[in-house]
């Protein structure tokens, strides 16, 4: 069994959901509180034990390959007025030498598209995918203790989550079926539509597949949208291999929508000694507003 050593983190969308913000800010560089989305993400795969991160983009985005490199000047300027700590904080958080690259995505075609350009780089063995917009919130990380059920079995896993059965129509769905080593993958139905839903777990943006992978993104015929679909390919991939799921038990926050992104400025500002007081005056006087206006 290959360890999963590489993860792709595909940050080419366009980020309409969040616009007008996305019009000149890559989406994955909107901050949660102080820190760009992409850290958390980033953070979590080196936590995971993952040893190269790709970093697939697209045209306008050159400012997050600016902010995963050592900037110089910025460290210079700090150091000189005395901001030891901030300097240091800055240069513990850039990723080492060859541990980070980045491809571009020339044409938008969707997340499978996305998956496949990276393919050079991860080559002939497993890798992680993690989507930039879905910061998942654990005491251990989500793609950790997917590593860890992927020691145990091999295959792939995905990250699953509950819904609402009556929101099951706004997602990508599991069906499951018990087997020895816990339940499989058995189906993955795109946005059913509403009432047939073979489960109410949803695919909640992590992923381990195998390198075989890519050549099924090669040869797949475009899907919804007219894109490349990453679930298509798993849909094929079950003929040969087995998926296993991951049911996720933290909270995780779609910060590609502004109420996902607002909701995880909140949650982790308020997990913040230094600025939970000032928060949480605030959301106590909007809250009695609120009442008085009830």
């Amino acid at each position: 069994m290959q360890k999963v050593r590489k993860a792709i983190i595909p940050a080419a969308g366009l980020g309409t959901r969040m616009l007008p913000a996305t019009k000149s800010v890559p989406k994955e560089l909107l901050t949660i509180v102080d820190r760009p989305v992409l850290d958390y993400i980033v953070e979590e795969a080196f936590a995971s034990g993952i040893e190269h991160v790709i970093i697939v983009t697209g045209r306008m985005k050159g400012a997050i390959e600016d902010h995963f490199d050592h900037a110089f000047e910025l460290d210079v300027c700090l150091r000189n007025a005395g901001k030891h700590p901030l300097a240091d904080r800055i240069a513990q958080n850039t990723p080492g030498a060859g541990t980070i690259s980045f491809v571009r995505q020339q044409q938008a075609r969707g997340l499978g598209h996305a998956v496949w350009t990276a393919r050079h780089i991860v080559g002939d063995e497993p890798f992680a995918v993690l989507l930039p917009d879905m910061l998942m919130i654990s005491e251990e990380p989500c793609l950790k203790s997917m590593v860890a059920l992927y020691e145990r079995h091999g295959g792939n896993v995905i990250a699953v989550e509950q819904c609402a059965p009556e929101d099951a129509h706004k997602f990508g769905i599991v069906s499951l079926e018990p087997a020895a080593g816990g339940p499989l993958v058995t189906g993955l139905v795109e946005k059913p539509a509403p009432g047939t839903a073979p489960s109410n777990l949803f695919i909640s943006g992590r992923y381990i597949l195998q390198p075989e992978t890519f050549e099924l993104l090669e040869r797949q015929a475009p899907g919804a949208g007219g894109e490349i679909q990453l679930t298509d390919a798993m849909i094929a991939l079950m003929g040969d291999q087995e998926i296993r799921p991951f049911e996720f038990g933290g909270r995780t926050f779609d910060c590609g929508t502004p109420a996902g992104f607002v909701n995880a400025n909140l949650r982790m500002a308020m997990a913040r000694a230094d600025l939970e007081p000032q928060i949480g005056i605030e959301i106590e006087s909007l809250s009695a507003t609120q009442r008085a206006v009830a």
